[in-house]
């Protein structure tokens, strides 16, 4: 697990906090609570607001946009909003503020329950790409060989073609999976366009190697597929396959 210097812990006030750019691509805030620092996306889930322009009082953090607030500890929605924070393990060490850079793999619904031994080896298969904004990943009628799990950034999925085009409407959270055609049976081609809307990173696993680990590892490999249907199954209303 690689650790990534975000700040000195002397630059958060007491009960105050701070956002900063990382490497990971996406913004960290910092926040201090008494003795406990805590560390979460730096934008709010609602509108892309920054955080640290908001209201924190050492327990609760508010956007000042429209009132969303969360529990500084646990990153969870209060109030008015929908949606929970990104939480970043962090550590401070000597002075310093570190955030532990964890495999998408082990956020990733998909992969939830599957062993440590199952998540070590994808993640060893795993290319890790960063893509600019606007930049396409893939096209209908590409070929359906790898799956992505978005790290940072945004994705947004087009269907049909040429001029009978539609967003597909789908909005993902760090850890979400997409392009999972390639764990299917006779979809060898995407049916949808999925392209960056602003700077992302992403893993990008091969279809054929997942499913080889899986079949090796039948625990985990049985709850992953069971984890698909229930994908595929929450999409079938949709306009795409993701």
């Amino acid at each position: 697990m690689k650790r990534i210097h975000i700040c000195k812990a002397s630059d958060i006030p007491l009960n105050g906090m701070k956002s900063y750019d990382s490497s990971l691509g996406v913004k960290v805030l910092i926040a201090n609570s008494g003795d406990a620092y805590y560390g979460y996306q730096g934008l709010c889930p609602h509108q892309d607001v920054c955080l640290d322009e908001g209201f924190f009082d050492g327990a609760t953090l508010t956007c000042h946009q429209h009132l969303w607030q969360w529990d500084i500890t646990t990153g969870d929605a209060m109030g008015l909003a929908e949606a929970p924070l990104e939480r970043f393990q962090i550590e401070h060490e000597g002075g310093d503020i570190f955030v532990l850079q964890a495999s998408a793999l082990r956020v990733s619904a998909l992969f939830k329950g599957a062993s440590d031994a199952v998540i070590a080896r994808l993640d060893a298969l795993a290319r890790r790409e960063v893509h600019a904004s606007l930049s396409t990943l893939y096209d209908v009628g590409d070929a359906a060989d790898d799956l992505y799990i978005l790290e940072s950034g945004r994705v947004e999925f087009v269907i049909g073609r040429e001029d009978r085009t539609s967003l597909a409407g789908f909005m993902l959270r760090k850890g979400e999976v997409f392009g999972w055609a390639a764990l299917l049976e006779d979809q060898p081609k995407r049916i949808a366009k999925a392209a960056c809307i602003e700077p992302s990173t992403l893993l990008r696993l091969n279809g054929a190697e997942v499913l080889r680990v899986l079949a090796e590892e039948p625990a985990s490999g049985y709850g992953v597929m069971r984890q698909l249907a229930s994908l595929i199954t929450k999409h079938l209303g949709s306009k795409g396959e993701k």
